[in-house]
């Protein structure tokens, strides 16, 4: 395994890695795709997240012919769809610290 690849199919055969190419996917793809045909979001997520790990699974020597990985793909697939989803959420409100004031007049 090289150290200076961003992704290996290692990691994308895991959540992080998975769930982070398929908010990337997703965010710089959607509104091309509504142009064309309306899919929600969260089924075209699920979609991106099923040949992401399909292409992992098959890269890192799984078998094109048994059917289970495409059954425990799927399965993953709504998985990695629901975390690419909440790191959607958090880079458009991201987390505040609750009891911390900004108002420094207040001493």
């Amino acid at each position: 395994m090289k150290e200076s690849q961003f992704f290996t199919w290692e990691a994308l055969s895991a959540m992080g890695g998975a769930s982070l190419l398929t908010f990337f996917i997703v965010q710089y793809s959607k509104s091309l795709l509504d142009e064309y045909l309306k899919v929600p979001t969260d089924i075209f997520a699920v979609m991106v997240a099923f040949f992401v790990l399909l292409a992992a699974q098959f890269a890192t020597g799984s078998s094109v012919t048994d059917w289970r990985v495409y059954a425990l793909t799927f399965a993953n697939s709504f998985l990695v769809a629901a975390a690419a989803a909440q790191m959607q959420q958090k880079s458009i409100s991201p987390p505040v610290r609750k009891g911390k004031r900004n108002d420094t007049s207040a001493h």
